[in-house]
């Protein structure tokens, strides 16, 4: 696969994986907002909103739902953004939606600002990994 997306999505290339399903792949941005910023990206090419079909903007919908529950479960933030950028703005030119935990003093704009880049360590990122896993796991098993 060329895209780029597409072989983060199928975990072609690798990802830290906190969710997927039959449609979607959720996982860590190796450049984080904050911890706990998080990637919907579909399991099939789509560039983006406007070709998603039912199926798959469902999934992408209920698992922003599961994941802004286990984020302010386990790092409560002040409020979660989630945004999803198409067109030229689009850098990995395959449909992802962010949803990232905010706080009180942070910006909007500065979620788009390059002035910071900040790779997260594999430590980091693998036990940020661990706690949405157990949190989405506990939430899921709540509802039952």
């Amino acid at each position: 696969m060329a895209c780029l997306g597409c072989n983060l999505a199928n975990k072609i290339q690798p990802v830290y994986v906190v969710y997927e399903d039959d449609f979607v792949c959720c996982f860590l941005d190796h450049e984080p907002f904050n911890e706990g910023h998080v990637l919907i990206l579909p399991k099939k090419h789509i560039c983006d909103h406007d070709e998603l079909d039912g199926k798959t903007a469902n999934s992408i919908m209920k698992a922003s739902i599961l994941l802004s529950k286990a984020i302010k479960k386990l790092f409560h933030p002040d409020g979660i953004m989630i945004c999803q950028n198409g067109g030229i703005f689009n850098e990995l030119t395959h449909y992802h939606m962010h949803v990232v935990p905010r706080y009180k003093d942070q910006s909007f704009a500065d979620f788009y600002l390059d002035d910071e880049i900040i790779i997260e360590n594999e430590t980091k990122l693998k036990e940020t990994t661990r706690k949405l896993i157990e949190a989405i796991s506990e939430i899921r098993r709540d509802r039952l």
